[in-house]
């Protein structure tokens, strides 16, 4: 947890890459990027952007082209924002959606399954207690 001033400024910067990325980044790799948060250094000299992906298998493909894009992105911020240095931008992988995308598909396979039983013995499978 930082401080309020480098929670601003991840904040900005997460707001600017965002639309730095959508409107003027062309690369074909960085498509289906998602941005869930900035942490910036104590020192405003890094910035780490934590991303996600519903495919994980592109995770390598992203980070490569992250990785190229990443001065053009420096310089637009340093255009962009009004601060003595700009950060220099790390590439981290958050793998939150691939989690919750998962849990929810198993909370689903358990529900079917009690429902399932439920039948079986006669009950009413959306009986959620009868008053």
């Amino acid at each position: 947890m930082g401080t309020r001033r480098t929670e601003r400024l991840g904040n900005l910067i997460l707001a600017e890459l965002a639309d730095l990325l959508l409107k003027r980044v062309k690369d074909p790799r960085l498509t289906g990027m998602t941005l869930t948060g900035v942490d910036v250094s104590p020192d405003l000299a890094q910035a780490k952007v934590y991303f996600s992906l519903l495919d994980a298998s592109r995770r390598r493909e992203v980070e490569a082209g992250f990785q190229a894009a990443a001065p053009f992105l420096r310089r637009e911020l340093a255009t962009r924002l009004a601060i003595k240095t700009t950060p220099r931008l790390v590439l981290a992988y958050d793998a939150s959606l691939v989690r919750g995308a998962e849990m929810e598909r198993l909370i689903r396979q358990v529900r079917q399954a009690d429902q399932e039983q439920a039948q079986t013995r006669g009950e009413d499978p959306d009986g959620e207690g009868q008053a």
